[in-house]
């Protein structure tokens, strides 16, 4: 196991550990609902009970790294941990387990999710846009090799559960002004960064749009090898949103492919997949189970 490395993503809605050996090759994928970004939308702040949600997490994950024999574990945390008021809080939390948090710029999570997001799916000479939707903030990037440009929204799917709905099901009219500020946000980013009209080629990374995927295929269990480089068309996507956005619940959570996690806050990923296939007339995208834990590994290895 010599060699092995590790890397915890500390993100607004779950935890999640890569171990990777010294081929880089996957030891362990492990994923953790946390919620750590639970209420930042109305207080501004990590919540006591989202920050030991979160160490529970990364104790357990540290754990397993070391016993695929990690010798370096990364801990870096995301958009929550960007705009939370006590992240300190957080940081002296991770701290007590022996390791450190590394808090992400913009640039830099948009750099590793883009590295991440396109291991395993071959190599494009033309430039590749990455959708990562995330728990507090959606990011997209732009590049061949690497992320070359990129911006990011403040649409996720935890703090737009929180912002926009108050019923269930959601009410049409609350899936309408969500799908319409996603889309008044990427006409403005559209104008500082035209690359976003004209992709070779878009991925999708990040938990809810691998769950859409999981979704449509009806998958009872997440399988990495059917939903790695598949192609979801905006057909299906549209056809996940209008099921799951008008079921109730306790009805949506039965849903194969749907973990009872993710319900309460799917809708919102939806609405901000969907609006971002719309917006950027986008007839399908490629789904990447990879991301910001894949990236931070390869950084961990290679170095900046």
């Amino acid at each position: 196991m010599s060699g092995a490395i590790a890397a915890i993503d500390v993100g607004t809605n779950s935890t999640n550990l890569l171990v990777v050996d010294a081929h880089d090759r996957i030891l362990a994928r492990r994923y953790a609902s946390t919620r750590l970004g639970e209420g930042l939308t109305a207080t501004g702040r990590l919540g006591d009970p989202g920050i030991e949600r979160t160490i529970s997490a990364i104790e357990a994950h540290a754990r397993t790294a070391r016993e695929f024999g990690a010798g370096t574990i990364t801990v870096v945390g995301t958009a929550a941990c960007r705009r939370a008021g006590n992240t300190d809080d957080l940081a002296r939390g991770v701290a007590s387990t022996g390791l450190s948090l590394e808090v992400l710029s913009e640039r830099d999570e948009a750099r590793l999710s883009f590295a991440g997001a396109l291991s395993g799916l071959g190599a494009l000479d033309l430039p590749t846009l990455v959708v990562d939707i995330g728990g507090g903030s959606t990011e997209y990037s732009v590049g061949v090799r690497e992320a070359e440009q990129w911006a990011s929204i403040p649409f996720g799917a935890v703090l737009s559960t929180e912002a926009h709905f108050d019923s269930d099901p959601p009410r049409p009219e609350d899936l309408t002004n969500l799908i319409g500020a996603v889309a008044d946000d990427l006409e403005e980013l559209g104008r500082s960064m035209p690359a976003l009209a004209s992709p070779g080629r878009v991925v999708g990374v990040a938990g809810s749009i691998v769950t859409i995927a999981a979704v449509e295929l009806g998958l009872p269990d997440f399988d990495e090898s059917v939903l790695h480089g598949m192609e979801l068309t905006r057909s299906a996507a549209e056809d996940v949103f209008r099921t799951l956005a008008t079921e109730s619940l306790a009805d949506r959570s039965l849903n194969p492919g749907l973990p009872a996690s993710r319900a309460d806050i799917i809708v919102a990923g939806c609405c901000i997949l969907v609006a971002t296939m719309r917006r950027l007339r986008l007839d399908s995208i490629t789904v990447s189970t990879r991301g910001l834990p894949d990236g931070a590994v390869r950084r961990g290895r290679l170095g900046p």
